[in-house]
């Protein structure tokens, strides 16, 4: 329970500020159990209703989770407390590979001109003209429906929105596990309940979704390639699977996440429009440049005209600078060499890894994308021995729910030359995870 804290408040938004700010300060920590409705109300002096309507808004916040019969409890990871600032503190001279960046050195967006082609005005289409041909030829060649197309400040942005389209609070939501750090907090801050899927090199393991189907999820998100952490990517044989499950559950919501399209080293092989209601989330970034913050989204009618109307409730539409500047940068042949050109190299740089460490009887999983996933016992050892050997990786936790313990690597920026001692490196440190739990 509670332990010697006290829950204070007389009207439902104090009640949750209390508890919000007990477990900033740690006086609540993960896992507490809150006092059931009724007791609470009682020692208060307040009415049900109201201590309910509190609890409310903390899952609504993302700082607690309603467990059946469990009851009410403090997140293991508030969404106040994002995991990607739970990182590694780099010691000086250690070579960072915990960000999951791309090498700016092979981003096309600083070699292009930014300058507007021409003045936007209140009341012109959200999506330039331009944009929308362009995406939905690309997305169509893809085998991505491209008939109704709208755009988003980037992936996360399109997949907040979509989600807010459709689900309520509490509704759950099933994930990859191990599965990108930002959406699992984004989930807790919207008071969604993560429903958690395995992942194997060829994305989304199906029985995994097939029971958080019989679970009732109202939403299944899937990362279509370069899965973040461990670079799965759905494989033609996977989708044909994941198709056939999923028409069979047509009101389910499906998001798909394609955010190193260009830079992901394998085809894509597309859900979309096997149920009624779908997402396909296109980003920009991770290719062409973290500062451009834009990403294709399409679907269904419906579901786009949710999005892009409340879009225009909000920032009203996406920057047309952005949009042109994305449009000159895909159709750009200088642009589009540097993009295979990082494609290549990332390539490379996860085959070399992968060798070396299996080479090392160190097993990982690096199918595509800027990142290599490795298994290990103990997170905590693994990472302090590498940062020790002089190279950070980022811890796995932030990317877990249920699965095993492990450690990820970007190697977008590695150079040929590293792989060996950093293979060293990670074989030791893994040497001496198995002699501390002996």
């Amino acid at each position: 329970m509670l332990g010697q804290y006290r829950i204070r408040g007389a009207g439902a938004e104090a009640i949750a500020s209390d508890v919000e700010q007990a477990v900033s300060t740690g006086a609540l920590p993960p896992g507490a159990e809150l006092p059931p409705i009724r007791e609470l109300a009682s020692q208060l002096g307040v009415n049900a209703n109201t201590v309910a309507a509190a609890y409310r808004l903390l899952r609504e916040r993302g700082a607690v989770e309603t467990a059946g019969r469990r009851g009410t409890r403090v997140r293991d990871r508030p969404a106040t407390t994002p995991r990607s600032l739970r990182g590694v503190a780099v010691p000086p001279g250690a070579r960072d590979l915990s960000t999951g960046n791309p090498d700016p050195n092979l981003l096309p967006i600083a070699t292009v001109d930014a300058r507007p082609r021409r003045t936007v005005l209140y009341g012109e289409p959200a999506v330039s003209p331009e944009l929308a041909a362009y995406a939905q030829s690309a997305l169509t060649d893809d085998g991505v429906p491209g008939e109704h197309i709208t755009v988003t400040a980037g992936a996360l942005d399109g997949i907040e929105r979509v989600l807010a389209a459709h689900l309520r609070p509490g509704d759950r939501v099933a994930v990859e596990d191990p599965g990108w750090a930002n959406l699992l907090d984004l989930l807790a801050a919207l008071g969604f309940s993560a429903e958690p899927i395995r992942v194997d090199d060829d994305g989304p393991v199906t029985a995994d979704v097939a029971r958080a189907l019989r679970r009732g999820v109202r939403a299944v998100v899937v990362t279509a390639r370069a899965q973040n952490p461990t670079g799965a990517a759905v494989s033609a044989a996977r989708a044909k699977e994941l198709r056939a499950l999923l028409v069979e559950h047509g009101d389910v919501l499906l998001i798909e996440d394609d955010h190193c399209a260009g830079i992901a080293g394998v085809p894509l092989h597309p859900l979309a429009g096997t149920t009624r209601h779908w997402a396909f989330v296109r980003s920009a970034a991770k290719a062409y440049g973290p500062d451009l913050r834009l990403a294709l989204l399409a679907g269904d009618l419906r579901t786009v005209e949710r999005v892009h109307g409340r879009l225009r409730l909000g920032p009203g539409w996406i920057s047309h600078l952005l949009q042109d500047l994305a449009v000159r940068l895909w159709r750009d042949d200088a642009a589009t060499r540097q993009v295979h050109e990082a494609e290549t190299v990332y390539a490379r740089n996860r085959r070399l890894l992968q060798t070396a460490l299996a080479d090392r009887g160190v097993a990982s999983s690096a199918r595509s994308g800027l990142n290599v996933w490795i298994p290990v016992p103990d997170e905590t050892v693994a990472i302090t021995r590498l940062l020790g050997a002089g190279w950070a990786a980022a811890p796995g936790t932030r990317f877990r729910i249920n699965s095993a313990p492990g450690i990820r690597i970007t190697v977008s920026g590695l150079d040929p030359a590293e792989v060996a001692p950093l293979a060293d490196a990670v074989a030791e440190a893994l040497h001496a995870v198995g002699h501390a739990s002996m």
